[in-house]
């Protein structure tokens, strides 16, 4: 009987295996804690800009330079889209965009992907030469004004092709697609292709480019976004309006917006300032949501293309 009082008397003892997996999960409870703040913050970081040039693009003004707009639009108006849409040039900008980004994004890919894949090949004579010559040019250029005078010795200066041919070749997106091939194409195949007597042409068009899906997608990606947002180049080497693409003619409709408030005077002043601020909200949302809305179909391509292409070279 006092053996068993005392064993009914002793404290509870539990055993030390048990008590290191409650403090493991003790641990992973507050990590996942931690981490889904962070992450919760940077979304609201991320989105919130965007959220709020929306909601401000379809507010009055003066609720927007008071702070009032926050969550919510205040004096719903689409006097911005109205006055932006109504513009004849904005439309001309969004056709010479989209074939800017076509035809320019074609010749991007018909380029820089063999060069890339010619590159990766161990056997190609003086590989390592020519790819230290392509990355010299990473770091020095001859500049603005010999770019220019090159550019319209071609005859290419205030043309179509303009946009499209001069700047076709990016080193980097070289170095990335050829960082690819050398990594993610096994070699076995390019041995088993000789055996069955494949050529090289007939390779790279029915191996090799069929297994580059998601680094052509990020490539094409990156080359849509960068002839979407052009807008120094065609400053440099356009003249004719209706060669402009979209941002170089929503920046005209902004300062042309901006001088007439600028040059008006008392009430008439007030209203023309609250249009241009409608105008340019509007124009932010024109211009990137097109982007915006493609970006979702290529995610997982431009996910697996950079992290192959990149991190592991």
């Amino acid at each position: 009987m006092k053996s068993i009082e005392k064993t009914f008397d002793s404290p509870l003892i539990i055993p030390q295996r048990e008590i290191s997996y409650r403090r493991t999960n003790l641990q992973n409870t507050v990590f996942n804690i931690v981490i889904y703040f962070i992450a919760a913050v940077s979304i609201i970081i991320t989105v919130y800009p965007v959220y709020f040039v929306i909601i401000a693009s379809v507010s009055n003004p003066a609720a927007v330079g008071t702070g009032q707009v926050l969550l919510h639009p205040v004096g719903f108006t689409l006097d911005g889209y109205r006055a932006l849409l109504e513009n004849q040039r904005i439309w001309i900008g969004y056709r010479n965009t989209i074939l800017y980004a076509a035809v320019g994004t074609l010749i991007h890919l018909a380029i820089n992907i063999p060069a890339a894949y010619a590159l990766s090949r161990k056997d190609m004579p003086f590989c390592k030469f020519i790819t230290i010559f392509f990355l010299v040019t990473m770091f020095f250029s001859g500049g603005l004004i010999p770019t220019f005078l090159t550019v319209r010795s071609f005859g290419l200066y205030n043309t179509f092709w303009v946009l499209v041919l001069p700047f076709t070749v990016s080193v980097f997106e070289l170095i990335v697609i050829r960082t690819f091939f050398m990594t993610s194409i096994p070699a076995e195949l390019r041995e088993a292709a000789d055996i069955e007597g494949c050529g090289n042409l007939r390779y790279f068009f029915t191996i090799v480019l069929p297994l580059s899906k998601a680094i052509i997608a990020v490539i094409t990606l990156w080359h849509i976004v960068y002839q979407w947002n052009s807008y120094f180049t065609a400053l440099i080497y356009l003249q004719d309006a209706f060669l402009f693409p979209l941002q170089l003619i929503l920046r005209s409709i902004l300062v042309s917006a901006e001088m007439t408030s600028a040059m008006g005077t008392g009430e008439a002043m007030l209203i023309a300032l609250r249009r241009a601020e409608l105008i340019r909200y509007a124009a932010i949302i024109v211009s990137t949501i097109p982007v915006m809305c493609m970006y979702p179909f290529v995610q997982k391509y431009f996910n697996q293309g950079v992290l192959i292409g990149a991190v592991k070279g």
